[in-house]
């Protein structure tokens, strides 16, 4: 079968054998398949993001002298089944599957592992698990973006953000446009959406975000004092002062009315959701200095090289700090079912189509902002020009 390997940072269309199932695992003939930025960095960082690893306990990860099928977001069709298989969905059914592969007592990431490959070929292996089918008719195209939309909705639920929270984006690559997506589906009323690119702010307005801004032009935390933000230490003292003078205006000790208030939420300082979706160095401090305080900061992106923050510019904000990592099976199934159900806007991510010959040159055009923001491959499509999707 034809599959495009990369090895040493080169990419290759070449024939492989075909893929043979070991015991819970379901051989799938390829649909579709989006190139996701970790391909990008996996490429020519990979043998960074194994020490990584490493040192995370997972010695599974592949290294650039390996000649490895990338490819974890993906739909395809049933064709056989290996041994100890339920053969829970008969041949020709279209599924997207979680990309992890056991193997006895051991797990492989599909896609960035030299022992099972991805989804960038004509037939791959998947797990039966982990499969889950494709209702409503949703389009293949659509379906792909399964796997970068759990990501986001992950993202979305460790942020706990509620529908009256102002959600702030920072970054509109398909990392943040996925949770742009996602926070409208969860009723997020407002979302503010911040990149210097053109082209990924109009993404990030198609994809539902209400607010967008030009960070080189405005501020995206917006103006604190409209939307009852404490931007400054000296608010947060006041809040502080006000209140217990204010408390004790009252008949009741003002100890018995605070609690209840905390009780209540009536104490808890208004706060945005800020989600930093680009991953570079340095911007995960310019977010700590400029949001608010008590903001809650949701890291998405992925940042491969060392980075430096002030932990007291954080400490001194009360800073919420989380980190998100990948999704859970049932996160995977949720939001293949909110995009057939039609709950999630993701259709813009989708700006276009090529073939296996034509995935070195979609890697070239992925580097810039203004050309595309997921790129689909269809095994099946000849020639290497990049097709534009037809408007729906």
């Amino acid at each position: 079968m034809r599959a495009v390997l990369c090895q040493n940072g080169e990419l290759s269309v070449t024939n492989l054998p075909e893929p043979q199932p070991e015991a819970g695992h379901v051989v799938v003939e390829v649909l579709r398949c989006g190139i996701c930025g970790t391909d990008l960095h996996a490429r020519h960082q990979c043998d960074g993001w194994s020490h990584l690893m490493t040192r995370a306990g997972f010695d599974g990860f592949q290294r650039s002298h390996e000649a490895v099928v990338f490819g974890h977001e993906f739909c395809g069709e049933v064709l056989d089944y290996g041994a100890g298989t339920a053969k829970s969905h008969k041949p020709g059914t279209r599924v997207v599957a979680v990309p992890i592969l056991r193997r006895g007592s051991e797990f492989d990431l599909v896609g960035n592992s030299a022992r099972s490959p991805g989804a960038y070929a004509e037939r791959m292996l998947v797990q039966e698990s982990l499969m889950v089918p494709i209702p409503n008719g949703l389009s293949s195209d659509l379906a792909t973006l399964t796997e970068p939309m759990a990501v986001a909705w992950h993202a979305v639920r460790r942020g706990e953000v509620k529908k009256r929270d102002v959600a702030i984006v920072i970054g509109c690559g398909p990392v943040g446009l996925g949770v742009i997506c996602m926070l409208k589906a969860a009723g997020v009323a407002t979302v503010v959406a911040a990149d210097f690119s053109a082209a990924r702010r109009n993404l990030a307005t198609a994809c539902g975000a209400d607010v967008v801004i030009d960070p080189k032009v405005d501020n995206p935390y917006t103006d604190w004092k409209d939307v009852g933000y404490h931007g400054a230490l000296p608010s947060a003292l006041e809040l502080v002062v006000g209140t217990r003078e204010k408390l004790g205006k009252l008949p009741a000790p003002w100890w018995v009315s605070w609690k209840l208030a905390e009780r209540l939420g009536a104490a808890n300082p208004v706060r945005p959701v800020i989600f930093e979706c680009v991953g570079v160095p340095g911007i995960l401090r310019t977010v700590i200095d400029g949001a608010p305080l008590f903001s809650r900061v949701v890291v998405v992106g992925v940042c491969m090289q060392a980075d430096t923050i002030e932990p007291a510019m954080a400490i001194t904000k009360e800073i919420d700090l989380r980190f998100v990592f990948g999704y859970t099976p049932l996160e995977y199934r949720d939001a293949l079912h909110m995009i057939a159900d039609g709950k999630v806007r993701c259709a813009p991510l989708f700006t276009g189509t090529v073939g296996l010959d034509g995935v070195e040159g979609a890697f070239a055009a992925l580097v810039s902002p203004e050309l595309h923001a997921k790129i689909l491959i269809d095994p099946k499509r000849s020639g290497s020009e990049i097709v534009s999707p037809t408007p729906r």
